[in-house]
């Protein structure tokens, strides 16, 4: 059987979702994961994805671009209080430097792994510092945070 990467997901409770609720697109299996956790899950109040941006200037270009986080998250933690997150999907080898053995190896596979992790650095230190400004926690979610 053939399972898409993309999609639209379907809430089962759309009153929990902070924007367009039958609008929401996922961009990997480990994004709809997420989403139908944060769906079902009793102590999630509110979310929503990508339905803002935070901007982030590229070590590429050096110009202004505009990063749209995966998820914004309204959550009860387990003392009753609230908490807002601010969550990026990443495979765990874009959240690191490339190997240094592939650059003789692949050359171009190298570069082009150097300038994807260099963006996602700069996008991620641009969120950090946005959600600092609101009391916010900004967190990276990979394979091991999603159990696959």
């Amino acid at each position: 059987m053939f399972m898409s990467y993309k999609g639209k997901f379907t809430p089962k409770n759309p009153s929990k979702y902070k924007g367009n609720p039958t609008n929401i697109i996922y961009r990997s299996l480990w994004e709809l994961k997420l989403m139908s956790y944060l769906d079902k899950h009793t102590d999630v109040i509110q979310w929503s994805s990508e339905e803002f941006c935070i901007g982030y200037r590229s070590p590429i270009d050096s110009k202004v671009h505009r990063y749209f986080p995966d998820f914004w998250v309204k959550k009860k933690n387990r003392d009753g209080k609230i908490n807002i997150s601010v969550l990026e999907v990443k495979p765990k080898a874009q959240c690191k430097p490339p190997p240094m053995d592939l650059r003789k190896k692949h050359p171009r596979r190298f570069i082009n792994q150097v300038k994807t992790y260099g963006i996602n650095e700069a996008k991620w230190k641009a969120a950090n510092s946005f959600c600092k400004d609101r009391n916010w926690d900004f967190k990276l979610i990979t394979e091991d945070n999603l159990g696959v």
